[in-house]
């Protein structure tokens, strides 16, 4: 036996992945060997060769694909009739033309095609099975001197035209990148939150914010050395933008970002650029140095306009006090007017204009008791879908509290749950004095074609005065007032809701999302009015700034269950870190030790058994392997373990895969 007719051999002892490599195996047989006629309007396929390798795995393949017993006929040729041919018939193949694309219908017309449908061909696992079926039709290993030489001897001209153009289409494929690019989209779109079935939806069918998502994620697979992005963590949940730090952290172009989140800014600019009063000013640091630099240069500013201001003054008053005594003295009214002309020539610095500030506080209603709210084995589906279950949590007076998870697990539904705008089952009690206030995360108000002005007027009943104080403490001051509130911006529709809330007097604060579409300095105007609430908060938010300094326990939902932390934002982060370092890690098959066979040939084939199935074993935990990797791949920490732990799994399967070779030997 020649040495092609062994790596032949041992190849057809090899199957895919599954149907689709069976398939692209079977494609390379019929492209090469295959003549197909038309009998009756049946396709007849007939495969002819004298390689009995061929032969052999191509009638498995079909009976095992499409559950066709194909006819096999023998026939001895040659001058001393040494060499057998072999051939293969089928005689109603228009299945197995149609899965390999080689038999197309187009507007009820049958084609033929002689090239590679590119479909079959489309993941690495079916382009080895393509190559594989060609090699073991036609292909030939020579190995005198241990220099592999790999041939393919092909007899029709069409096939070996085929083969090349393959060749060259793989080779372009590769350096494009195409065989990571499935990887690469997985890992991409699992970071942002994309599920796999909103990955077939067209993008016309899809909400604004999963367009947004879908064309970051776009942006992100093109690989470009620069990034512009425009305020890239809208409609991202925390995992998500966690997921998006890191990747940004080790991209190696530039990235130019607009953001208004303030903790997103903290951990991705390297500088801060602030365009204000339409001048750029400049921070060689990030969105905390840009805060406290800030602050520094208005301190300085202010300090040289007063000390400015001051030494005008002064020499103001010497020039009045000169002029007065030069009335009768030219010498003193020459030096009088010499210091007016310089006092002229001073540069004057700008008085440094400090940022308004809401001067908000709501009328708080007195709370008697322990108990604000508290909730017994509290559920809520919608069809065979549970969002949470059996929910059990007591909320005492003077809590601060964040409603944390992924987006979809239901959080917003939680808050209509709790405030009886959506039916569930379990028990809800609140405490006999509370008295809430709910911000929603979508704002909705009776009458938009109302001004502020009038709004306040009709739907809080009070004065003209007292409406007009309570829209200038939320910064509704001049003409603003007679702004209709259809056409206020997301922002300033907040700062409205919160204003009407002010006068509730209410001791519990609900809010879903405060800060979603809100500039830094409204963002900076609702927490004023929130830092000035004693009663009890409970808010739902994305927004880890507006986290860290509001909460002091976080409900986290997750899996139909609420985990709760009693603690804020860096201790439940620290947390969550050691329960994802604590979890067992899936440890990589033992290295067997090398075996020789003892006592023959019997014990010889024992050993080559027991060493398939060790492989077969070994296959299976490196695909796990990959598995887990795509699953984990919005974790850095967890994907670099995971990657880790694969490759010493694959040296493990590549020792079970030399012993078997020597056992072979």
């Amino acid at each position: 036996m020649s040495f092609s007719s062994k790596v032949k051999g041992e190849l057809s002892l090899h199957f895919g992945n599954g149907r689709h490599c069976e398939i692209a195996e079977i494609a390379a047989y019929v492209n090469i060997y295959g003549q197909i006629a038309v009998f009756g309007g049946n396709f007849c396929l007939k495969i002819q060769t004298e390689n009995d390798y061929a032969v052999k795995k191509c009638f498995t393949l079909l009976r095992n694909t499409f559950n066709m017993i194909a006819d096999v006929s023998v026939r001895i040729s040659g001058q001393k009739r040494q060499t057998k041919v072999y051939t293969l018939l089928v005689r109603d193949a228009a299945a197995i033309l149609q899965a390999t694309g080689i038999l197309t219908i187009e507007k009820e017309q049958k084609k033929l095609k002689k090239r590679i449908y590119p479909p079959v061909v489309s993941s690495i696992c079916c382009r080895r099975a393509y190559i594989r079926g060609a090699f073991i039709s036609v292909g030939s290993v020579n190995d005198p001197e241990k220099n592999y030489h790999l041939e393919f001897v092909l007899a029709d001209l069409s096939a070996a035209e085929q083969l090349r153009e393959y060749d060259s289409l793989s080779n372009r494929f590769q350096s494009g990148g195409g065989y990571e690019m499935d990887v690469d989209v997985d890992k991409v779109c699992n970071g942002l939150g994309i599920p796999a079935e909103q990955r077939a939806q067209e993008f016309d069918s899809l909400s604004g914010g999963e367009k947004t998502r879908a064309n970051l994620a776009r942006l992100l697979l093109e690989k470009t050395d620069i990034l512009l992005l425009d305020e890239p963590t809208n409609h991202l949940d925390l995992r998500s933008v966690e997921w998006l730090e890191g990747y940004i952290q080790n991209f190696r172009g530039t990235v130019l970002a607009i953001s208004h989140d303030r903790y997103f800014i903290d951990q991705i600019a390297q500088r801060v650029i602030e365009i204000a009063d339409g001048h750029a000013e400049f921070y060689s640091g990030n969105y905390s140095f840009y805060m406290d630099e800030k602050q520094a240069r208005f301190d300085l500013q202010m300090k040289q306009y007063e000390q400015e201001q001051a030494k005008l003054k002064q020499l103001g008053y010497t020039v009045e006090r000169m002029k007065g005594w030069g009335i009768n003295n030219r010498t003193l009214y020459r030096r009088a007017m010499s210091i007016q002309h310089r006092m002229d020539r001073i540069r004057k610095t700008e008085r440094p204009k400090a940022e308004r500030t809401m001067k908000a506080s709501f009328g708080e209603r007195d709370f008697s008791g322990d108990v604000v709210f508290k909730m017994k084995n509290v559920s809520k589906s919608f069809g065979d879908r549970t969002l949470f279950s059996d929910v059990n949590l007591l909320v005492e007076g003077g809590e601060r509290i964040a409603l944390l998870g992924d987006n979809g697990t239901g959080k917003s539904t939680f808050i209509k749950c709790l405030l009886g705008e959506e039916d569930c089952q379990g028990k809800i009690q609140f405490g006999p004095t509370v008295k809430w206030g709910y911000l929603p995360q979508i704002i909705h108000f009776d009458h938009p074609e109302r001004s502020l002005y009038d709004t306040m007027l009709y739907e809080k009943n009070c004065t003209p005065q007292m409406a007009r104080d309570r829209l200038g403490a939320f910064l509704f001051q001049g003409e603003d007032v007679f702004k209709t509130v259809g056409n206020l911006s997301g922002g300033e529709q907040s700062r409205l809701r919160l204003c009407m809330l002010m006068d509730e007097k209410i001791n519990l604060l609900i809010l879903d999302e405060p800060t979603n579409h809100l500039d830094i300095a409204s963002r900076e105007w609702v927490e004023a009015a929130i830092e000035e609430f004693e009663g009890v908060l409970l808010f739902v938010s994305h927004d880890r700034y507006f986290i860290e300094k509001f909460a002091e326990r976080i409900w986290l939902l997750e899996d139909g269950k609420i985990r709760d932390f009693p603690c804020g934002y860096q201790k439940y982060r620290s947390i969550l870190e050691h329960e994802a370092a604590a979890k067992p890690a899936v440890s990589a098959a033992p290295k067997p030790k090398k075996e020789r066979a003892k006592g023959g040939t019997k014990d010889a084939d024992k050993l080559v058994r027991r060493l398939e199935r060790e492989i077969e074993k070994q296959e299976q935990v490196v695909a796990d392997f990959d598995r887990q990797i795509e699953a984990a791949s919005a974790d850095y920490q967890e994907l670099t373990r995971l990657l880790g732990e694969k490759e010493e799994a694959e040296a493990a399967l590549m020792d079970l895969m030399e012993q078997w070779e020597q056992v072979q030997t």
